[in-house]
């Protein structure tokens, strides 16, 4: 635009300087003022046309040196980024940047609670899964220092954590690897017990030995949060929709962006109950804190729906009278199932028809999911002994007897409309209130404390 101004500028005075000549030769005739005239405007010509030379040249030079550095300031960029991601260290997207990669958050992957996943493809032909949060109570700083250390984790069987957006006003988000084959209970529980996000996902029933190696995956990732990093991380909402299969089947834990950060030097540390009701261990509704032992209980959790193929906490019909529904606990009818010796009639009923199940593996996962939901904490085997149980290293004893209390907090009556009495505490999850009796919860807190 300048250009275009000072050209404009320099071809009118130009044809000025020409019309002042003109004009003088016809008012002055040959004088010796019209040669003076003259002389003078053709010295200004002769001026003009030396800037516009000159300039052009300069600009011709600026745009070379501009279009250099526009090239090495991208070959910059494009190398800080990839040694951004080689260091694990997460890259601070702009809004803009994150509407454009998913089309304005068209592609919509899952939904839960308090966020949104969504697909997307960054400049770079990255995919990438965009997970939006709302409605985030942490403050900045803590975001940004938590952002920053899970994603410096790097484990096989993590979700790598690329990026995020922590805009001033409105949602938080945190940017992905794209795991192509969805989360876990696409692939473990029947379409009929899907719920609507389960339709966006490619899904089928998982072969046993695939689900064999996944509880091993999950154990291996979530056993390195714990015990391999520099400060202990707990996931806290360890669950089916949070374990990703990658093209080969591959378990990949996600969702940790947000978990607690433990130090080596801390047992157990307090916290705000969140998570998803049927993987909640019982010290935490209790509110005596929360540790590595957390994790594996949602885990035994986690394997007794793999092996199961059905959900630990859900509403099935009254034998009695089907108009009505009831609430059914999964593990306590494996406690009684394992206890006859009928493990077998556990296993997904699919699995057993289409047959390849090895029971000596089954009795062992069921072994272990039992160990891991023990409601004594210190009864729980660290998520490092249960690899070691898994590949077989280590024998797995039968696990002591439970009394399984939680049954009491988590069903109701048959009749589906008396309420137990409220106690001191109930706690939103998702959705679900969970309401504790208060004679369920002293006897759960007689048992935690091992009195």
């Amino acid at each position: 635009m300048e250009d275009r101004v000072v050209n404009s500028i320099a071809v009118v005075s130009v044809i000025a300087l020409i019309i002042v000549i003109v004009v003088a030769r016809v008012s002055l005739k040959q004088s010796k003022g019209f040669f003076l005239i003259c002389g003078a405007d053709v010295a200004v010509i002769l001026a003009i046309f030396s800037f516009i030379l000159i300039r052009l040249r300069y600009n011709r030079r600026r745009r070379v040196v501009e279009s250099q550095l526009r090239s090495e300031g991208r070959e910059l960029r494009i190398e800080y980024s990839f040694l951004r991601k080689i260091a694990g260290v997460p890259i601070k997207f702009r809004l803009k940047e994150l509407e454009e990669a998913t089309d304005g958050f068209q592609a919509l992957l899952g939904k839960g609670a308090s966020a949104s996943v969504f697909k997307g493809i960054l400049s770079d032909g990255t995919s990438v899964a965009v997970k939006r949060i709302s409605g985030e109570e942490r403050g900045e700083k803590e975001f940004k220092s938590e952002v920053a250390a899970i994603a410096s984790v790097q484990h096989v069987n993590l979700v790598r954590l690329i990026g995020y957006c922590n805009a001033s006003a409105g949602p938080r988000f945190l940017v992905y690897e794209y795991i192509p084959n969805g989360s876990l209970d696409c692939w473990i529980f029947p379409t009929e017990d899907s719920n609507s996000q389960r339709s966006r996902c490619r899904g089928g029933c998982l072969s046993w030995d695939l689900r064999y190696r996944v509880a091993i995956d999950v154990a291996r990732g979530l056993s390195y949060l714990h015990h391999d990093c520099r400060s202990r991380i707990l996931h806290l909402d360890v669950k089916p929709e949070n374990i990703l299969l990658d093209e080969n089947y591959k378990a990949i834990v996600s969702d940790f962006g947000l978990s607690k950060l433990v130090g080596k030097d801390e047992s157990r540390v307090l916290t705000t109950v969140r998570g998803t009701r049927g993987y909640l261990a019982p010290e935490w509704l209790l509110e005596q804190g929360v540790s590595e032992k957390t994790d594996v209980y949602s885990y035994g959790m986690v394997l007794l729906e793999m092996i199961g193929g059905r959900r630990n906490v859900c509403l099935v019909e009254d034998p009695k009278d089907k108009s009505k529904r009831k609430w059914q606990y999964f593990p306590k009818i494996v406690n009684e199932k394992v206890k006859e010796g009928k493990f077998m009639e556990i296993v997904d009923r699919r699995l057993v028809e289409d047959g390849g199940v090895d029971e000596r593996k089954v009795k062992r996962l069921l072994y272990i999911a039992l160990w891991c939901i023990q409601e004594r904490p210190r009864l729980r085997p660290s998520l490092a002994l249960v690899v070691e149980m898994l590949e077989g290293r280590v024998v797995v004893d039968e696990p002591p007897d439970t009394r399984m209390i939680l049954v009491d907090l988590l069903s109701v009556d048959e009749d589906c409309h008396h309420v137990p009495r409220l106690a001191s505490f109930t706690t939103q999850s998702q959705g679900s209130n969970i309401n504790l009796d208060y004679s369920s919860a002293y006897s759960m807190g007689t048992v935690l404390s091992g009195r």
